[in-house]
């Protein structure tokens, strides 16, 4: 049986690094009145608790408290980050069998509380763990996204904004497909303030279209490697991530965001998830949206899919 939701309430599954930081972020967010951590190491989900609290005067009212899978099931939102973490390289498909053991323990846990609200999933591999939460949990596909390539898409939009020397919120880039190794840089349709991504490189003095892209996209693509090699694990990038999807989605913002949800067909891609842009709001996520992708960027998306649905087929949700 369904429970109430709290609208001003928000669980966070997983008090590692991505957790605590994510936990953080969203106490200096003033979008929530109430946030609980749970972990299997219930001390250290009691010690960040009392870390983060301890800094409530200086920020907005709030209840932050470490607790059990009973304190998810009024939550208008629960973000998983629970996992094993990447270790320097592996890649984020090397977790794979590892965490999704962890999530048939996770999972079925918020499930059976009548959870209610918006279930984030953080962890990696996240296109992997969010199909695995939407066939273990049994809601609704809207109310099952992943993190995507929400961060990989704003490191995108860094890149090309330091190219450019320009802000980088003028840029209107997606990176598209798998949170990982194959996912794709949409030069096609980037944009910067409508002025298409060539145009404007041009204006600034920038010629090298083809060799420019390649570059930023592999600096992209490899960005995670380079963090974990020098502080062996990335989490406040991605914290912030996190916080914008909890902002679209308490705010009902509808605004689109390339979060990882289940295709249906789009693109002749069926039976994985994958970060496509989409709008989300107080309901999750709504529609997708579909930006015009090039034949290579199709085909690429395409070989993307195939990747994820080869891992897919090896496992047993």
């Amino acid at each position: 049986m369904a429970v109430k939701v709290n609208g001003r309430k928000v669980a966070i599954i997983g008090a590692g690094f991505v957790g605590s930081a994510t936990a953080f972020a969203l106490s200096q967010s003033g979008l929530f009145s109430e946030m609980v951590l749970i972990d299997a190491d219930s001390d250290k989900a009691e010690g960040e608790a009392m870390d983060i609290s301890h800094g409530i005067p200086f920020t907005k009212p709030m209840k932050i408290y470490a607790g059990n899978y009973d304190d998810v099931a009024d939550a208008a939102i629960c973000v998983v980050t629970a996992g094993a973490g990447q270790k320097p390289g592996e890649t984020r498909l090397d977790l794979v069998h590892k965490n999704v053991g962890i999530f048939k323990s996770i999972i079925p846990e918020i499930s059976n509380r009548g959870f209610d609200g918006i279930l984030l999933i953080v962890a990696n591999p996240v296109d992997v763990l969010t199909l695995a939460a939407l066939k273990l949990s049994g809601l609704p596909e809207n109310r099952v996204i992943g993190s995507g390539t929400v961060l990989d898409s704003a490191r995108l939009k860094t890149e090309l904004g330091q190219h450019l020397g320009i802000d980088s919120r003028s840029v209107h880039a997606f990176i598209i497909g798998e949170h990982g190794d194959s996912e794709i840089a949409a030069f096609s349709s980037a944009n910067v303030s409508g002025i298409p991504l060539n145009t404007f490189c041009e204006m600034r003095g920038h010629y090298q279209h083809e060799e420019s892209e390649k570059a930023i996209a592999e600096r992209v693509k490899n960005a995670a490697y380079e963090i974990i090699k020098r502080k062996h694990a990335t989490y406040y990038g991605v914290a912030v991530a996190v916080k914008r999807i909890c902002e679209v989605i308490i705010r009902d913002e509808k605004s689109i965001l390339p979060v990882s949800s289940m295709m249906h067909g789009e693109y002749g891609i069926e039976g994985v998830c994958l970060s496509m842009p989409a709008i989300v709001g107080s309901n999750g996520l709504e529609n997708k949206v579909p930006i015009s992708l090039d034949e290579d960027e199709i085909q690429a998306l395409q070989e993307s899919a195939r990747t994820l649905k080869e891992v897919v087929d090896t496992l047993d949700f």
